[in-house]
């Protein structure tokens, strides 16, 4: 108890330094403005209260949407904040060395400090602003901005049959945090109006419990692919981030989510292959389970490919694209194709295609969003189709992937 309390003692602190200096822009701006003034503690007040009480309650592990209007609201509070702080800090330092210099060469008397300067903090506001109207874009609409991305792949030993074979990637579904049925079902209906030959899920259909997944079921069971649908596990799927009253109760939650794929009509791998079979021809498709750099890696690649001919098509699901650096581009056999989710592009950043991708996602992740190819083997790292803990999106939208398979055309000699 002794603990909690200097923590949120010592969160007072640090979110009432912020909120006094970020104070300033707006006092400098409407000086007589005594309503400007109450509204903003009126507001910062609020959210605070509201972000303890649900640190007081929250449960480990329960990271439902009420969890993640909490942290949309301390976003929406402290994100302008720090922005408008990083202008009157700079402001600050250069009204201390000008007070300096013209106290010590002409013995001024009076304030030491010069007056701030409206221009500066009107500045302040105005940048603030932008990343402000982003975040509430990012949780009113953002995190359902469902875009389709396609790409076209070409490989020499594709099968003549599967020339022009497409399939349908979804990712990080995280059904625990969805509050919006209508505009989930759009997704949905996107995913259907792709008419892929399959569709894959590259892993976390919850947050932590099978239960999560309940409400959506029937929505989820209407994706429709003729060559079947095929999933595998996330770092999220284990339940390894909360705590349960026994490991069996784990063990029936796990089964659970099992069951609850089944139901989806999806077939789970776990650490297994199994071949696509498309007129006289096949490709193999893996799926292992969770293998993440710094996270669980219940994964078994060997395993899962112990039984392929060293020369088929292969096409591996593994959630994590660390693993594709880390054992899969130098695996003894050749995987042509990767699939991975996990990073969600941290659910923020800015995508200009031809100019800029960047997330803070990249820090953690080399290869964090989009198609790469390394040692002549591809990797698709799908953004998610979901949300988690933050509930929204800004710059960087949920993820329908569309990947078409072309056999590549020789070139004939004259």
């Amino acid at each position: 108890m002794l603990s909690i309390l200097i923590r949120i003692s010592l969160f007072i602190l640090f979110i009432g330094l912020i909120d006094w200096y970020s104070f300033q822009a707006f006092k400098t701006l409407f000086p007589s403005q005594t309503w400007v003034k109450i509204g903003y503690w009126a507001f910062s007040i609020f959210i605070y209260l509201f972000v303890i009480y649900s640190f007081l309650t929250f449960e480990r592990g329960a990271l439902s949407p009420a969890f993640g209007k909490m942290i949309s609201l301390l976003f929406l509070s402290l994100i302008p904040k720090l922005i408008i702080i990083a202008f009157l800090f700079g402001e600050d330092i250069l009204r201390f060395i000008t007070g300096g210099y013209y106290s010590l060469a002409e013995n001024r008397e009076g304030d030491f400090l010069p007056d701030r300067r409206k221009f500066i903090s009107q500045a302040a506001l105005a940048i603030a602003a932008i990343p402000f109207l982003g975040i509430l874009h990012g949780v009113l609409i953002g995190k359902y901005r469902y875009r389709v991305m396609k790409h076209t792949l070409e490989f020499d030993d594709l099968p003549e049959e599967f020339d022009g074979f497409t399939l349908t990637q979804i990712s990080d579904i995280h059904s625990g945090s969805f509050d919006n049925k209508k505009k989930l079902e759009y997704g949905i209906e996107l995913i259907n109006e792709q008419n892929s030959d399959v569709i894959l899920f590259t892993g976390d259909l919850v947050n932590n419990q099978a239960s999560e997944m309940e409400p959506w079921i029937e929505t989820f069971k209407k994706l429709k692919a003729p060559m079947g649908k095929y999933s595998i596990l996330g770092n999220h799927d284990y339940g390894d981030y909360m705590t349960w009253p026994s490991r069996e109760a784990k063990g029936q939650n796990m089964n659970r989510l099992f069951q609850v794929h089944e139901e989806l009509g999806f077939k789970l791998l776990r650490n297994e292959s199994l071949p696509i079979k498309r007129g006289n021809a096949s490709i193999d498709l893996i799926g292992v389970e969770n293998w993440g750099k710094g996270f669980a890696q219940y994964g078994d690649l060997a395993k899962a490919a112990s039984s392929l001919k060293e020369k088929s098509f292969k096409i591996l699901m593994s959630h994590d694209p660390s693993h594709f650096d880390e054992q899969v581009k130098n695996f003894s056999q050749f995987i042509h194709l990767t699939l991975s989710g996990h990073t969600h592009g941290m659910q923020f950043g800015i995508e200009i295609p031809g100019w800029v991708k960047w997330s803070p996602a990249s820090l953690r992740y080399p290869k964090w969003a989009g198609l790469y190819e390394e040692l002549g083997r591809y990797l698709h790292v799908n953004r998610g189709f979901g949300f988690l803990a933050f509930p929204g999106r800004v710059g960087i939208w949920p993820e329908i992937t569309v990947l078409e398979l072309r056999r590549k055309k020789v070139n004939p000699k004259f």
